[in-house]
């Protein structure tokens, strides 16, 4: 199964073996995901960023029911709208996103849904990798070949590394000892990719904006 950026970012986001979110500050998780949607409507020639301006190229449906969603947004929404500007209210829907791409790992067979009880009262529901899918500790294993063994990366994983690193969400690729020892390579990574620079870079101000409100906590 090929999986899509929003995907790749959800199951960077999940501990492998309970199925739960793992623990990030505040609003981390849904501006990666809204970074990365965007990106892959970048990638699919629908909308165009600078570090200022997103400009919907084509409204043309990609046939990605996620995309779409997002694309007709776009399409309804005021043209002088700045990048930030829509990372920021892509987060806002990060729930109801977060939902339909866990949804569709699931139907994928990538992730299993099991409905628990915390405290044999409260409802929760956790999200495990599938038995005999790989594809969880791939995301992982690539983005590290990338960062610690200098492998020349592929595009989407330099954007991925990208939003990664303007989220923070790097610690959950690397070891806090890896880390200290990889961020100029990270850095190094992250600045490859035109897109990587507009859409990352605004995302990590929307994030940097949100800390010095104290939005995240």
């Amino acid at each position: 199964m090929s999986l899509t950026m929003p995907e790749e970012i959800l199951l960077l986001l999940l501990d492998d073996e309970t199925g739960k979110p793992v623990g990030l500050p505040g609003p981390a998780g849904d501006l990666a995901l809204a970074g990365a949607i965007l990106m892959e409507l970048a990638l699919a020639g629908r909308i165009d960023t600078d570090l200022d301006r997103l400009v919907l190229v084509q409204q043309r449906p990609t046939g990605d029911a996620l995309l779409d969603g997002v694309l007709a947004r776009l399409a309804t929404g005021a043209p002088e709208r700045t990048s930030r500007w829509w990372i920021q209210d892509i987060a806002k829907s990060g729930p109801a996103l977060r939902a339909q791409v866990l949804e569709r790992l699931v139907d994928g067979g990538v992730l299993r849904r099991i409905e628990d009880r915390f405290l044999w009262v409260f409802p929760e529901r956790r999200y495990p990798k599938a038995t005999g899918r790989a594809e969880t500790a791939e995301v992982r294993r690539r983005l590290r070949g990338v960062i610690l063994d200098d492998e020349i990366p592929d595009p989407r994983d330099a954007l991925l590394i990208g939003l990664a690193r303007a989220t923070g969400l790097v610690p959950l690729v690397l070891s806090e000892a890896e880390l200290a020892a990889a961020t100029p390579r990270v850095d190094q990574v992250a600045g490859l990719e035109e897109l990587s620079r507009s859409l990352s870079a605004a995302t990590r101000d929307v994030y940097a904006t949100l800390l010095r409100q104290g939005a995240v906590h």
